[in-house]
């Protein structure tokens, strides 16, 4: 392999961990505000990625779709899985089960 092709490699695996992280925020800021909406508390104020794949948008043009878990609780005492999936850096479906409908958003 010579440098040139390490050097664009190098670029696009940086590229694609701050795009993640770009993304786990704008996700973690979303699942803030729904949990403060519905009174309930995002446990250890955290979400994890689950899962990360290539998806075509509206238009045609390849994004990465990630899927990504948190928990959350109404009392502190009960644990519950919700999921959050974005396309981009936008919000595309968010589970809150037990306390919201499957919510779609257009992407």
């Amino acid at each position: 392999m010579n440098s040139l092709n390490l050097l664009i490699l190098l670029g696009l695996i940086t590229w694609l961990w701050f795009d993640t992280q770009r993304s786990q925020e704008a996700a973690k800021t979303i699942c803030k505000q729904i949990c403060n909406q519905f009174n309930l508390q995002l446990l250890d104020d955290t979400i994890a990625l689950a899962q990360i794949r290539l998806q075509r948008n509206s238009r045609g043009w390849l994004q990465l779709k990630r899927i990504y878990e948190f928990e959350f609780s109404d009392s502190g005492n009960s644990r519950q899985r919700g999921i959050i999936m974005m396309r981009g850096n936008a919000l595309e479906i968010l589970e809150l089960p037990g306390y919201m409908d499957r919510v779609i958003l257009p992407v």
